[in-house]
């Protein structure tokens, strides 16, 4: 049963507001509160003002009630602003009221009387101006209040039909209008034609014609065909190419009745000639001659504008319009240099040139420009001379002219006087005191620059002019003149950069002027370079530069001067060194190396590079004084005492050789120096008792190994040694297997351990000793080329005695340069073995090694001690 909720029909309970539950809240508005209500009126005011005072007994008088009515105010006035709200009968109001107070109440009565009136005239006065103001200047909605008044007659479709705002002056009207009115039903036929007008048509019909022409019209048999036209456009064409082909040739091009032109260069310039078709020429030709007369007429003032006009004639052919349109822009222009030139150019070839010069003289008597032109127009040198003299007269301060003047004369007197002249009116021109001092002789060339030298005191040429001649002169030595000449400008603020300085004195040597050459290098090179700055790479490239150039004195003196800074420099002295080598002489080459070895006394390299050079010429006795003293500073130097060694052995002196390895194995007892005393017993034991050798070279080894237990190379010789010279295979296995175990590391050592295996026929322990370097040396790259039991991989890896092809040319190398017995950087391990037999030469030499291929090598094993041995296309490690 269900009950019905009668609670919409209940009063609400006390201080309900519907819906503050749900975050309503309720508000009042004007309608609630109904309108509003009228406050007093001014008569009520007045009123309860007057009641007020009267009952503080302040009632004013008449006269003062009456002046506070026509205020409008309520009893007092400003007066009341003033009186203390609690106690309103004022601050004085227990004092007593005598005479003097009555009197002073007086007084400030008719001072405030009079301030009213003067307030109430001024009111009347700016109330009557504003009247009349107003009167004068209407306000615009008093203006438009009749108006407004007949709006109301205006029905609704009048509004409707008002016009939208917009721009509707007369002229923007009218364009408009006719805007507008341009709508025309284009027919079909317009729209064909204008579509077939540049149609090509290749059909051909049953009767044997063309279906249409290019104009749509249809042609029936092919007689409607204008050939005339296509023929007059060949003979334009066939003109205008013969024109310029007259032009072109030494005949009076003017009339066209050049006769010397060749026929097959005629062709061949036709064929070169890039030429569009003819009508699209002549086309383009005269739709620019109506925008270039458009030029010309807006602006007849702009000679650019005429010069091109006539240009395009000349292009089209028409010489005799180029002409007459250039000399009309000389007419409207005659200030301008370029029109006057360009209208001489088009009549070089006439007799009217002269002329036409003349009239551009006239115009402009000081452009330098046309009076060269002038001048060159021409062809007997007195004209020349007399036309330049004349220009010289109208303009004096010119160089050029003065330069063309000394150019034209022939005797050299004459051109002293002429520069002698130009240098007084000009004395700022270098140009002209070089050539007035090339022209005097050394006394007066020394006179001439001194004056120069006053005249242009930041001209560097003028110094350097001077250093040459004194070099001339033979007085280089004696006096430095670039050295003032820097100082000078220096002071002057007028040194140019080191770059210039290079290029000038590389230009002294280009003539033959070298201790110029060294002198400008010598005071400028370093100008601009802090120490800071990486001197010795910059002047590195200096002269690296100045070899590509050619200029080989510029990059010694770079190179001589970079030594005197940078003493010390190994690299510095061996790139000097390779410059007298390649472009120098042989005791230039010596002096350059003596110097290098006395500034570096330590560098082995310096040392065996001029015992190289030393040998190489065929100064053995030099090679050996110069090693003696290289012992003297690097007394324990492997590389001098190898070096040594390989000169005495390529001499053919093997004792002397092996008494000097001995002497190095006590002094400098290093594993490559036991290394070669080795391989030298080996290649050089007697061919009578070779087993003896074998026996010496194995005591070597032996006693190497008791040193260098764990050197690769040294397990290498022994192998080598038990099996090649000695047959015994036993002993070459027992000592590979020592030698990889004192020597894990070493591929080449693994990789002759297989090759031992293989060559003995025992395949699979070949296979096994290669698994076992893989585990040893996982790392390395012939290792992981090499298949598990690649016995042919061994194989070619390590060649044998007769396999030449994995020997290398022997050379005689050092450690980071080629010298006598240095190391060779990167050139990974070898194997070392002897070479018996045939493969000797005469004398003795330090035999062949059979590499191991690159991809085989070990990086730590690759150097060996860090140098090799070579000769007779071997190597020894």
């Amino acid at each position: 049963m269900t009950t019905r909720r009668d609670f919409l029909s209940q009063p609400a309970p006390e201080n309900y507001v519907a819906g503050l539950g749900r975050g309503a809240t309720g508000f009042t508005t004007r309608s609630d509160l109904g309108p509003a209500r009228d406050g007093p009126s001014d008569d009520q005011i007045k009123e309860a003002l007057a009641k007020r005072a009267q009952q503080l007994g302040l009632a004013p008088e008449k006269g003062k009630k009456d002046k506070d009515d026509e205020e409008g105010g309520g009893g007092g006035g400003d007066d009341e602003r003033y009186q203390d709200p609690d106690n309103e009968v004022g601050l004085f109001a227990g004092g007593l009221y005598d005479k003097d107070d009555e009197e002073a109440d007086k007084i400030w009565e008719w001072v405030d009387e009079r301030m009213d009136r003067r307030k109430r005239q001024r009111e009347e006065r700016e109330e009557a101006e504003r009247d009349e103001y107003e009167r004068n200047n209407p306000k615009i909605q008093q203006q438009f209040t009749d108006l407004k008044r007949a709006l109301a007659t205006v029905s609704d479709d009048d509004w409707a039909n008002l016009p939208e705002v917009g721009d509707l002056t007369g002229k923007n009207r009218r364009s408009k209008q006719a805007l507008r009115q341009r709508f025309y039903a284009v027919p079909d036929s317009v729209l064909a034609a204008a579509r077939d007008s540049t149609e090509m048509s290749a059909m051909v019909t049953d009767d044997g014609g063309a279906s249409s022409g290019a104009d749509g019209r249809e042609t029936s048999d092919g007689t409607m065909t204008n050939f005339a036209e296509i023929g007059a456009a060949r003979d334009k064409v066939l003109k205008s190419r013969l024109e310029q082909a007259s032009r072109s040739g030494n005949g009076d091009a003017s009339n066209g009745s050049s006769t010397s032109i060749d026929p097959q260069g005629y062709i061949t310039s036709l064929n070169n000639m890039v030429m569009p078709e003819s009508a699209t020429q002549v086309g383009d030709i005269n739709r620019v001659r109506e925008l270039l007369q458009s030029v010309v007429k807006t602006n007849p003032n702009n000679a650019l504008g005429w010069i091109a006009a006539a240009r395009l004639e000349e292009l089209a052919g028409k010489i005799g319009a180029a002409r007459k349109t250039i000399d009309q822009g000389c007419e409207r222009c005659p200030k301008s240099e370029d029109a006057w030139l360009e209208n001489i150019r088009l009549n070089h070839e006439s007799n009217n040139a002269k002329i036409i010069a003349r009239r551009a003289i006239e115009a402009n008597n000081r452009s330098v420009r046309l009076w060269v032109e002038a001048m060159r127009l021409e062809h007997i040198p007195n004209n020349k001379k007399r036309v330049i003299r004349q220009a010289l007269d109208h303009i004096p301060e010119s160089e050029a002219l003065w330069k063309e003047a000394v150019n034209l004369e022939e005797n050299p007197d004459d051109a002293k006087l002429m520069l002698a002249k130009a240098t007084e009116l000009i004395p700022l021109s270098v140009d002209l005191w070089l050539a007035l001092a090339r022209l005097e002789t050394p006394e007066n060339a020394q006179k001439v620059l001194n004056k120069a030298r006053k005249a242009c005191p930041t001209s560097h040429e003028i110094w350097i002019a001077a250093a040459r001649l004194q070099e001339q002169l033979g007085q280089a030595a004696k006096v430095n003149v670039i050295k003032r000449g820097v100082q000078v400008l220096v002071k002057e603020q007028a040194m140019p950069k080191r770059e210039e300085w290079i290029a000038e004195a590389e230009a002294c040597e280009a003539d033959g002027a070298t201790i110029t050459c060294e002198n400008i290098i010598r005071e400028t090179l370093g100008w601009g370079l802090d120490e800071d700055d990486d001197r010795k790479d910059t002047w590195a490239e200096d002269a690296r530069g100045s070899i590509n150039r050619g200029r080989y004195e510029t990059a010694r003196a770079v190179y001589a001067y970079a030594l005197r800074v940078f003493v010390n420099s190994k690299t510095l002295w061996a790139a000097a060194a390779d410059l007298e080598r390649a472009h120098g002489t042989r005791a230039s080459l010596w002096q350059v190396l003596e110097k290098a070895v006395e500034a570096c006394p330590h560098s082995e390299d310096l040392w065996m590079l001029l015992a190289k050079e030393k040998w190489q010429s065929g100064e053995v006795d030099g090679a050996r004084l110069v090693l003696k003293r290289a012992f003297h500073q690097n007394p324990n130097n492997e590389d001098i005492w190898l070096a040594a060694v390989k000169l005495e052995s390529e001499s053919g002196h093997v004792e002397p050789a092996r008494q000097l390895l001995a002497v190095a194995r006590e002094q400098a007892p290093t594993d490559r120096v036991w290394t070669k005393s080795v391989v030298f017993e080996r290649v050089h034991a007697d061919p009578a008792n070779p087993a003896a050798g074998a026996e010496a070279a194995l005591d070597l080894v032996l006693q190497a190994l008791r040193l260098f237990p764990t050197a690769p190379k040294l397990w290498m010789l022994k192998g080598q040694i038990y099996e090649e010279d000695l047959g015994r295979v036993p002993a070459a296995r027992d000592a590979y297997a020592a030698g990889v175990k004192a020597a894990p590391r070493s591929v080449p050592l693994w990789l002759l351990y297989a090759s031992l295996e293989e060559r003995a026929g025992l395949q699979v322990k070949a296979r096994s000793v290669l698994d076992r370097a893989r585990l040893a040396v996982p790392r390395s790259a012939g290792g992981a080329d090499l298949p598990p039991g690649g016995a042919h991989a061994a194989q070619a890896a390590v060649p044998g005695r007769g396999q030449e092809g994995g020997q290398r040319p022997g050379a005689v190398r050092g450690r980071g340069a080629a010298v006598l017995g240095g190391a060779q950087a990167g050139q990974g391990a070898g194997v070392v073995r002897a070479r018996a037999g045939a493969g000797r030469r005469a004398g003795g030499q330090l035999g062949v090694v059979p590499q191991v291929p690159a991809a085989a090598r070990d990086g730590g094993e690759a150097r060996g001690g860090g140098g090799e041995v070579r000769g007779g296309g071997a190597t020894v490690r």
